[in-house]
C-alpha cells in the first residue's frame, strides 16, 4: 500500500490509538487502517461517540460530529447501541437514507480485535458503500455511514 505523506501521517495516528486497545496489531489491522483513509472524503468525520447499553433498557448514544468545519451533537435511544449511534448521526444529518445492507467482520481473532464493518446505504435512489474499522464495533458502525455519506452527490 502506498500513501501520500499527509495520508500516512493520518494512518500512524490511528495505529498508536489502536495500539492503545489492543495487545497485538497484525500486518491485516494496519491494512485495514491504511484501506480506511484512501480515496476519502472526509466532509463528515466523528468527533466523540458515548453509548450506554445493557439488557432490558434501551441503548443511549451522544454523537458529536464534524461536518465542513462546524460541530454538531445528538443523543437518541434505540434497540441496541448500534441502532441509537445511526439514530443520532441521522439527527444532525438530516437527510432521508436507508440502510440496506449491514455486515460486521472480524480481522482475525480475539476479543481485543478490530471489526470491519460494510455497509450499503441508499440516498437518492443510489446505493453507496461504506466502511469503517475499529476495535469498538459501534464506532465502526457510524465510521461505516458517515464513510457513505461523504460519497453522496
Amino acid at each position: 500500500v502506498e500513501l501520500a505523506q499527509d495520508k500516512l501521517d493520518q494512518v500512524y495516528e490511528k495505529f498508536l490509538k489502536l495500539a492503545d486497545n489492543k495487545k497485538d496489531i497484525s500486518d491485516d489491522d494496519i491494512l485495514v487502517l491504511a484501506g480506511a483513509d484512501r480515496n476519502q472524503n472526509h466532509r463528515i468525520k466523528m468527533d466523540y461517540l458515548q453509548v450506554t447499553s445493557g439488557v432490558g433498557v434501551r441503548s443511549v448514544a451522544s454523537l458529536g460530529l464534524n461536518v465542513s468545519g462546524e460541530k454538531f451533537e445528538a443523543a437518541a435511544t434505540g434497540n441496541g447501541p448500534v441502532d441509537a449511534a445511526i439514530k443520532a448521526l441521522k439527527q444532525i444529518i438530516k437527510r432521508q437514507m436507508t440502510l440496506k445492507e449491514f455486515t460486521i467482520q472480524a480481522i482475525s481473532k480475539g476479543s481485543d480485535d478490530v471489526g470491519k464493518v460494510h455497509m450499503q446505504v441508499e440516498y437518492n435512489n443510489q446505493i453507496y458503500y461504506g466502511f469503517g474499522a475499529n476495535t469498538d464495533i459501534v464506532a465502526a458502525s457510524v465510521e461505516a455511514y458517515i464513510d457513505s455519506i461523504n460519497k453522496f452527490k
